[in-house]
């Protein structure tokens, strides 16, 4: 699920920000000086404003003076922003999704651990092993169908402890599945790495190794932390989550909820009664952010952004005249946050769902580079016209129905018909 998150709009010398009072969304309007503005019609415009803050009674027009004051202007640099830094949130995403498939395919052409078959997870009781093309078909239903299942009832159980404020339960669940994964997933990755190189540890340094990893990882989580290293720990936890999906699925149960959780993904982000759809809503009523365990936020630098668009006025302090002394704090603190909100962002299970495709590819495509490759340019391809669809619909848009559909056809069509190919003129020594 992909998401537009831009707090700040920009109208012909007007800001607008939706700034959160007890849970209840305002409006207010900060005027901000043009360069072909004077000085004197700019200070006027301050006293002006300042005189009817100091006196609520006053009157317009024989019309009483509004708390929420709103310029409504045509203004073609909305569109102009949109467009550039939707250009640029494609770049931005394009980084940490790619690291995430090469981290995992890395570890799949190396480490061979995540390609040995040591069983199944419980999600999937069902084996492939048959001695018949029909029940192993039959089986990889059932194990789909029952994946899928799971998905959509932990999907509502987190809607429905959303929708009644439970916070503290969703926390929890969140902090267990984190230490999980930053603890005891990582402790196995790196004993893996470690035994795949031959390198020698000892027990103590690996824990002190993982402790330290998986103790920052918290705080940044779930606490507070630098938004690279936050990042960098989302890209990990993905791609741990991944190389679990990669080795204990089957690998036509793995294809089979590859297809079936696009087109759920599809239904769940875009019906009016989509657990996902609701989540999001709930969360912009609210005026609240979703839980950073389980978002990438792409933001854009709010300091590079007010340097590189607000060139054309002359000094971002003439905002503070039109407000009287004691809220100065809050006008500033209101609309650098506000343009530190700028971005997309972008589900983990997304992160996740990339990986396994490419990952699966990678493992069960006999080690062949060309349909890996090609499952992870139809990935990007896909997740590329997924961010222009939300920057022409501008609202949240699931991300994986396209970059699913594309890496299956790209997989497929790659494995039974470009290789074939690929390797008959390798054998007749025919180049083109």
């Amino acid at each position: 699920m992909t998401e537009l998150s831009a707090n700040v709009h920009f109208q012909h010398g007007q800001l607008t920000e939706n700034f959160p009072d007890n849970h209840l969304s305002n409006t207010r309007s900060f005027r901000l000086k043009w360069d072909g503005e004077s000085d004197e019609e700019n200070d006027n415009t301050g006293r002006t404003r300042h005189e009817n803050s100091d006196n609520p009674d006053s009157e317009s027009n024989g019309q009483p003076q509004n708390s929420t004051r709103q310029v409504v202007e045509p203004d073609d640099e909305e569109e102009e922003l949109t467009l550039k830094y939707g250009a640029k949130h494609v770049i931005m995403l394009f980084a940490p999704v790619t690291l995430c498939m090469v981290v995992v395919v890395a570890t799949i052409k190396s480490v061979s651990f995540y390609t040995r078959k040591d069983g199944q997870l419980i999600y999937t009781p069902f084996t492939e092993e048959t001695e018949t093309v029909g029940q192993r078909a039959l089986n990889s239903i059932l194990n789909a169908a029952i994946m899928i299942s799971v998905i959509i009832v932990m999907t509502i159980l987190l809607v429905v402890l959303y929708k009644y404020r439970c916070y503290k339960v969703i926390h929890g669940w969140l902090i267990i599945s984190s230490l999980f994964l930053l603890f005891f997933f990582s402790f196995i990755y790196l004993g893996e790495v470690f035994k795949t190189y031959n390198l020698a540890m000892d027990y103590i340094t690996l824990a002190l190794m993982v402790w330290n990893f998986g103790v920052v990882g918290m705080i940044c989580i779930h606490w507070k932390g630098p938004l690279r290293l936050q990042q960098a720990y989302l890209i990990m936890i993905s791609a741990l989550m991944a190389l679990v999906f990669i080795k204990y699925l089957p690998e036509w149960t793995a294809w089979l909820i590859l297809a079936v959780i696009s087109v759920y993904d599809l239904i769940a982000v875009l019906s009016p009664k989509g657990p996902l759809r609701m989540l999001v809503e709930t969360a912009q009523e609210r005026n609240e952010t979703l839980f950073p365990a389980l978002i990438y936020s792409c933001l854009v630098d709010h300091a590079c952004w007010l340097r590189k668009n607000l060139s054309h006025y002359k000094n971002v302090s003439n905002v503070y005249k039109t407000y009287p002394a004691e809220k100065t704090d809050t006008v500033r603190c209101l609309i650098y946050s506000g343009l530190h909100q700028r971005g997309v962002k972008l589900g983990l299970g997304d992160f996740i769902f990339y990986s396994v495709l490419v990952g699966k590819a990678s493992a069960t495509a006999s080690g062949d580079w060309n349909t890996t490759l090609a499952c992870f340019v139809a990935i990007l391809i896909g997740l590329c016209l997924t961010l222009l669809l939300l920057a022409i619909f501008k609202k949240a848009l699931p991300a994986l129905p396209i970059s699913i559909t594309f890496g299956l056809v790209f997989y497929f069509a790659t494995d039974n018909l470009v290789q074939p190919f690929m390797d008959q003129l390798a054998f007749h020594q025919f180049y083109i």
